[in-house]
């Protein structure tokens, strides 16, 4: 018979329905799923023997969902900082990569990863990056859910050769581990600059045959799009609808630069944005049109980006950073509201993903894929509405507790079997061999 848990925190805050705040509830988790949210009183009755976790202080909230990253990449964390894009990837990134990235890299930079995402709230992620299967085993380790991305781009590295190849080795990955119940695949072509016509039409006939999501960098610079009227005569949205790459399971990431007709493809066609405002701002591409976007109707979630272009990865930031951002650019206060905010970091990004029937808020038959924030001290006395806390007071070292799938992975602020003394010793070695004294 499945394990019976019961989470009693001092407000239950479901995602959906929108604004809802439920104080004196219980969840009840039964396996792996949520099977109820009742009143504490009643939670009494119902399930008298079953263990309980008190948590007087905190807000229950649905694990967040981090809809872009490059999770191995912890291990260049603020090695070339302060440089434009195509500086810091073409004569610092690209080259460490070349002489650095192996299974045994992406593994260790991605444990390192999901202890700083299971810290931080984060019960899933969708990784773009080389070695996924290294990936795989990493997130795998730490119990944690992954979107792993089937990589696709026009140059040689020490994963795979060409596109064909990248995309060989992807496909097989995903056949091998597709019955893993914490992994699910995107087709993850780099971006237009990296990418031909022929490898993206390659990739819609995929997308298409096997209902898999597209996760792209798209629109990130004004350079980019330049160089594209320049070299292809149209800008790169224009390049991946011509592919026929638009489409409900189109993650758009950064969408920086677009233009009003560019904002009304993305809404006709029902992708999703993943919002990045930490990096963006940081290699200073911009601040996307996220009140636009979300007055289209498209959908948004949130991302962290890598921790080289960040440094953190760290949801609840970019979900303050997402909202204020929103309200300075657009002159709109009311743009973005938290419950929004809150909604784009957990459910919008399990929307992109197609996960919206498994994760993303705390309904019955979802996966238990939960996280404790404790919304006490000084810093956060008196509290009125938990929510607006939540996006505009509390941090990351607030979290307390993190479930996946019914599993405990952070409880009273330690992780679950994960080592974090040898992961962080490992990460120490990588940055002697990276960069030597």
């Amino acid at each position: 018979m499945p394990a019976i848990t019961v989470i009693e925190p001092r407000w239950v805050i479901p995602v959906e329905p929108a604004l809802a705040v439920l104080e004196a509830h219980a969840v009840v988790m039964v396996g792996n799923r949520i099977d109820c949210v009742l009143p504490v009183a009643e939670a009494a009755v119902r399930y008298p023997d079953a263990p309980r976790v008190l948590l007087p202080d905190h807000a229950l909230i649905p694990g967040l969902v981090n809809l872009h990253t490059h999770a191995a990449m912890t291990l260049m964390r603020g090695m070339a900082d302060d440089l434009p894009l195509m500086d810091w990837l073409q004569n610092h990134i690209w080259p460490a990569e070349t002489k650095q990235v192996s299974d045994e890299f992406v593994y260790d930079g991605t444990l390192l990863a999901c202890a700083e995402m299971l810290r931080g709230g984060i019960t899933c992620f969708n990784d773009m990056y080389f070695f996924p299967e290294a990936a795989a085993r990493a997130a795998i380790r730490a119990g944690m859910r992954a979107a792993l991305g089937i990589i696709a781009i026009e140059f040689r590295s020490a994963y795979a050769n060409d596109a064909q190849d990248y995309l060989a080795k992807g496909m097989a990955l995903r056949d091998t581990l597709r019955d893993e119940p914490l992994l699910t695949f995107c087709l993850a072509p780099h971006a237009p600059f990296t990418v031909s016509n022929a490898t993206f039409s390659q990739i819609a006939t995929y997308a298409g045959e096997l209902e898999l999501p597209v996760h792209i960098h798209i629109h990130e610079t004004a350079q980019e799009i330049s160089d594209s009227l320049a070299q292809h005569g149209v800008r790169p949205l224009a390049r991946i609808e011509k592919a026929g790459l638009l489409g409900p399971g189109l993650i758009a990431v950064h969408s920086v630069h677009l233009d009003d007709h560019e904002i009304a493809l993305f809404a006709r066609h029902g992708c999703s944005v993943a919002h990045c405002p930490s990096s963006n701002l940081k290699l200073a591409s911009g601040i996307a049109p996220i009140s636009k976007l979300l007055q289209a109707g498209v959908n948004v979630g949130f991302g962290t980006d890598g921790a080289a272009s960040n440094n953190r990865l760290d949801l609840l930031t970019e979900m303050r950073l997402a909202a204020l951002l929103a309200k300075g650019s657009s002159g709109n206060a009311t743009t973005l509201p938290a419950h929004q905010a809150l909604e784009c970091a957990t459910l919008g990004g399990a929307r992109a993903l197609g996960l919206q029937e498994q994760i993303g808020s705390i309904t019955p038959g979802k996966l238990a894929d939960l996280t404790a924030i404790k919304l006490a001290g000084s810093e956060l006395t008196p509290c009125y509405d938990p929510i607006s806390h939540l996006v505009y007071a509390a941090g990351r070292e607030h979290v307390s507790d993190v479930w996946v799938g019914g599993e405990r992975r952070l409880a009273d602020g330690r992780l679950a079997g994960l080592d974090e003394s040898a992961i962080q010793a490992r990460a120490r070695q990588w940055r002697n061999r990276i960069r030597p004294a």
